[in-house]
């Protein structure tokens, strides 16, 4: 039914009011007695379940930063069957956001354009919701993605991401450093080593005991990917998220006057696939095994999770396929991977 409803409603929605109203059908569906119910027929196999990060994932399938961006959602989507969440990017201060539209599909890819620049209500309204949620009775594992506030200086991110990190890594499963979106002016530049160090090394100091890891772009160069890899062992992260949007435009189905028209902003969906695919290979070559690398981009099936996870993932996350698929997209996944085990 969700095909249909898309191709007839949702697809002449626009794009962002849509997802508010698809946030309010996962919000329903983490509400007991709703909750029960679904689970019945979302939940993962217990053979499905992942250690990592010092935690146990209930499926390796989980939902990427952006899609619950202020910690509202996290029981409906692990309702939904999904292992986990990363909510965010949160910032240590609230922000509005570019101005809209700023989200784009490119249904002919199965893509998405967005320019949402870190749109949240703020680290402490963050904090407030994720202690409600910590104290929920059923809840996937919670990542939080923090990353720099749009009035605070470059020279300053480092104050600013340390400011985040200790209201909110008591209150995460996972943190995450991301300094790799697009929609941030001179935040992708922040991945240079050398200004990358520091800030880790602070973030992990100001993180205590909560794993810390590092998100990153698909545009690095394969030395750069390489570096940075080698650079989080080092700081002593706990791993690698790879990888965020993309800003390159080449071999879209859409054409080219639609694609010019949406603007500048971070690409995903399909036409990422295959760069994540290759800088999740990368990463994996240079670090050790025991190390955690998460893989996101172009992920769409069963077949792409299990594609990542041979490849070396040791989770995997989604984002942009849950437009085009609908809400049982993490049933979809879960059913997928255990007929194949």
């Amino acid at each position: 039914m969700y095909p249909l409803l898309f191709r007839t409603v949702l697809s002449r929605l626009d794009p962002e009011f849509a997802h508010h109203l698809g946030a309010l059908v996962i919000r329903g569906a983490g509400v007991e007695p709703v909750a029960s119910v679904v689970r019945r027929f979302t939940a993962p196999r217990a053979d499905q379940r992942v250690d990592a990060l010092g935690l146990t994932f209930a499926s390796p399938f989980g939902v990427a930063a952006g899609f619950d961006k202020n910690v509202t959602m996290g029981r409906g989507l692990g309702a939904l069957g999904f292992g986990h969440v990363e909510v965010g990017t949160v910032t240590a201060l609230p922000q509005p956001g570019n101005p809209k539209p700023r989200l784009f599909r490119l249904i002919a890819d199965r893509a998405v354009i967005n320019r949402m620049g870190f749109n949240n209500d703020g680290a402490a309204a963050a904090a407030a919701r994720l202690r409600r949620l910590r104290r929920a009775r059923r809840r996937p594992i919670i990542g939080v993605n923090i990353g720099k506030s749009r009035v605070v200086a470059v020279e300053d991110a480092t104050t600013d991401y340390v400011r985040s990190a200790r209201l909110l890594a008591p209150l995460a499963d996972y943190l995450v450093v991301n300094v790799s979106s697009p929609n941030t002016p001179g935040l992708r530049g922040l991945q240079a080593v050398e200004t990358l160090r520091p800030l880790l090394t602070a973030v992990r100091d100001a993180a205590g005991r909560t794993p810390l890891l590092v998100k990153i772009a698909p545009d690095l160069d394969d030395d750069e990917v390489r570096d940075i890899a080698r650079l989080a062992v080092d700081a002593g992260l706990a791993g690698i998220i790879a990888t965020n949007t993309t800003i390159a435009r080449t071999d879209l189905e859409t054409d080219a006057a639609t694609v010019e028209a949406a603007g500048a902003g971070g690409l995903s969906g399909a036409p990422l696939k295959k760069r994540a695919l290759d800088v999740l290979r990368l990463v994996r070559e240079v670090v050790p095994s025991a190390f955690v690398v998460i893989s996101a981009g172009g992920v769409d099936t069963a077949d792409d999770v299990r594609e990542r996870l041979s490849a070396g993932a040791t989770l995997v996350q989604g984002y942009t396929a849950f437009l085009y698929r609908g809400p049982l997209w993490a049933r979809q996944i879960n059913r997928g991977l255990a007929r194949a085990s």
